[in-house]
């Protein structure tokens, strides 16, 4: 199986979680939660074969609070889809850069933090992209909503065909083929 992750919707299909394939056979065992999707593939138990699930959602109503969007390196990188700001490479050894220097006044917030490659960034260095003649891709800002689901893992989410349809869309995020 490429993926033992099982998305877990509230009782009113908000996107609640991802947890594992053990979580999710003990929400249904306990008869908490309800498949709504399956995978192709079953699950081999000692008592033979059992639908695997993909998607499950829940038989009551979760309360939680309302989710904060977090600022954080993970959620820039996911915001930036992984990809160097300046150059556009693509990768996982990416840093964090602000765009207006901290010695600058620059803020360390959405609006000034961006993903970034070393090696631009070393290029950069202490300054403004333009005393460094770098172009960003695209101007930073915070996302203009809130997820259930954290930044990287709504986005992570996004990829999986068979978790798309129980998703909210939100245009900035929207995969492009």
């Amino acid at each position: 199986m490429a993926s033992h992750e099982v998305l877990v919707l509230n009782s009113n299909y908000e996107p609640l979680n991802v947890c594992n394939m053990r979580r999710a056979v003990a929400l249904l065992l306990l008869g908490k939660a309800e498949m709504l999707h399956m995978r192709a593939e079953p699950l081999l138990t000692i008592s033979g074969e059992m639908s695997a699930p993909s998607v499950l959602k829940m038989r009551y109503q979760v309360r939680r609070p309302m989710p904060q969007l977090r600022l954080s390196r993970h959620s820039v990188l996911a915001r930036d889809n992984y990809t160097c700001q300046y150059c556009g490479s693509k990768g996982k050894d990416l840093t964090i850069d602000h765009v207006v220097p901290k010695w600058a006044g620059g803020p360390h917030s959405w609006d000034n933090l961006v993903a970034c490659c070393r090696r631009c960034n070393l290029k950069k260095a202490d300054k403004t992209p333009q005393q460094a003649h770098m172009k960003l891709a695209r101007k930073p800002k915070r996302p203009h909503y809130v997820p259930y689901l954290s930044l990287p893992l709504y986005l992570k989410a996004q990829g999986r065909d068979d978790w798309r349809i129980f998703l909210p869309m939100f245009e900035e995020f929207a995969q492009t083929a």
